[in-house]
């Protein structure tokens, strides 16, 4: 089960930190990665993390700017996000998946197309 939250109403160059508590599963055998839709546009992963080795990823259009971290005694992955744009507007989502591959190897935490347990999205709203 994940569980994020931390969205709001924020201006042009300012911050939030979003949460993703997650839960029932083994923390360190999974990714946690973040997503944003914006209205009428496609999902897109932005950022991830690998709760083993804490690896990560920024899209491009992050990178910079936002910064993926973990504490896994809370099980719980936070975003921070700063020197917000309107562009940024988005519903935020965290989702998981577990990186072992059958038969040896790890899956790095930017296969975002096997994302396969979401939790519910919470809504950045960037003012200009």
């Amino acid at each position: 089960q994940l569980q994020a939250s931390g969205g709001g109403l924020v201006q042009t160059g300012g911050s939030l930190r979003l949460s993703c508590a997650a839960s029932g599963f083994t923390f360190d055998d999974y990714a946690i990665g973040w997503f944003r839709q914006a209205p009428g546009k496609e999902r897109e992963g932005v950022s991830c993390i690998s709760l083993s080795d804490e690896s990560s990823y920024y899209a491009d259009s992050v990178r910079g700017r936002f910064t993926v971290s973990s504490d896994n005694a809370e099980n719980t992955v936070y975003l921070q996000m700063t020197n917000l744009k309107p562009e940024d507007t988005a519903v935020y989502s965290c989702a998981a998946f577990r990186v072992i591959v059958p038969g040896g190897g790890r899956y790095y935490c930017n296969a975002f197309n096997k994302y396969d347990y979401w939790g519910q999205g919470t809504l950045v709203t960037v003012s200009s």
